[in-house]
């Protein structure tokens, strides 16, 4: 599944890395040269608020330990920082200035880039079922899920992968490695339902170009927008809803679905029913568990259901577990469900063949190749 387009992220540290460090006050600048050149490290102030420091790979961890203890809060945040091989920056150095925090992360998160670089990801699978007709060998659709393993190959739990990336600037870079690999994975497994992907909005800056080369990817791998539902978690709500509103018109415009995850977990949940109008929605989990033991459960479902029924979006109940709660599920209206009792998330037998799967790579890499950040990742030389 290598892409170097989309997978090669630029390097932010050298063996030798010249660190020009923008704090936000003089004062803060003045402490921080101290306090470097107390610890050995070779800083110097420079006009204005600014200084540098060189150092090896091996003093980075003691420099940010040395930035850290001076900057606090607001104060790390609002320092800029640049990287450099050990020169002095030149233009095309400039796309390496981040929030000093940004930087931090960045650093910590190295584990990251490499599991990214060394195809320690995949996708899993998880069915979703017609409520009338539950049989998980052939469900309606089936739900895309990114794991990523460490270099110890454990599966990191995907909430601190995406939580991690988002502080780190990575996000955009992770969303579309996680897109990519849930439609190639889908494709080589030849799925013969929809296939429901999770996306960030916050990582899609021209919705009108990245909708076309999706589209595109999509067509090559075999399959038809009306295959694929993009799902939104409410805890990935774009801050601008403008922006939300359109990257979702241009989706429905050209065939795709549209889901909305997690409703009934937050308090602006039905007014993102009336706002986004999606598809689908599924019902929080928390929501449906032990729902047939629990009247207030019951009630806030009820109500869900048929807010939803009544403005044509159809239903999917998250989390069921037991056949009490899919009995109730189901008498209470639900169109789909989805949960363990159907299956838990698990990695699909490619049954493509060898000269398929050879097309599939090459379809995928000519899509990475067109909406790759240029911020994060290095052309081919």
């Amino acid at each position: 599944m290598k892409c170097v387009e989309c997978e090669h992220i630029e390097p932010i540290t050298f063996d030798r890395t010249a660190f020009w460090i923008y704090p936000p006050t003089s004062e803060a600048t003045s402490e921080l040269v101290a306090r470097l050149t107390a610890s050995g490290l070779d800083a110097d102030k420079l006009d204005g608020n600014a200084l540098v420091v060189t150092v090896g790979r091996d003093r980075i961890a003691d420099l940010i330990s040395q930035v850290e203890a001076v900057l606090k809060g607001p104060e790390l945040s609002h320092a800029q920082v640049l990287t450099t091989a050990g020169h002095d920056p030149k233009p095309a150095d400039i796309g390496r200035t981040m929030p000093l925090d940004v930087f931090i992360s960045r650093y910590e998160s190295g584990w990251i880039v490499e599991s990214i670089e060394n195809d320690r990801f995949e996708t899993w699978f998880q069915p979703i079922v017609s409520a009338n007709n539950p049989d998980p060998d052939r469900p309606f659709a089936r739900e895309g899920l990114f794991r990523m393993s460490d270099s110890q190959g454990n599966i990191v739990p995907p909430g601190k992968v995406f939580g991690i990336a988002g502080t780190s600037d990575l996000l955009f870079t992770l969303d579309l490695v996680a897109r990519r690999s849930a439609v190639e994975s889908a494709a080589r497994a030849k799925i013969d339902s929809k296939v429901f992907i999770n996306f960030n909005p916050s990582s899609i800056y021209d919705p009108a170009y990245r909708l076309r080369t999706t589209a595109a990817a999509i067509r090559e791998l075999g399959m038809q927008p009306s295959d694929i539902v993009f799902e939104l978690t409410e805890t990935h709500r774009a801050r601008d809803a403008e922006h939300l509103k359109g990257i979702l018109s241009f989706y429905r415009d050209a065939g795709f679905g549209v889901a909305l995850d997690d409703i009934g977990s937050g308090w602006s949940g039905l007014n993102m029913l009336h706002e986004y109008k999606p598809d689908y929605v599924k019902i929080d989990m928390d929501l449906v568990r032990g729902v047939d033991t629990d009247t207030v459960r019951q009630t806030i479902v009820r109500h869900l259901i048929s807010i939803a029924r009544e403005i044509g979006i159809v239903t999917i109940g998250e989390g069921i577990e037991t056949e009490g709660e899919a009995a109730w599920m189901t008498a209470a209206g639900t169109d789909y469900l989805q949960g363990y009792l159907y299956g838990k998330p698990a990695p699909l037998t490619p049954r493509a063949s060898a000269s398929e799967q050879a097309q599939i790579q090459k379809a995928t890499e000519r899509f990475t190749a067109r909406v790759a950040d240029p911020r994060l990742v290095k052309a081919r030389e």
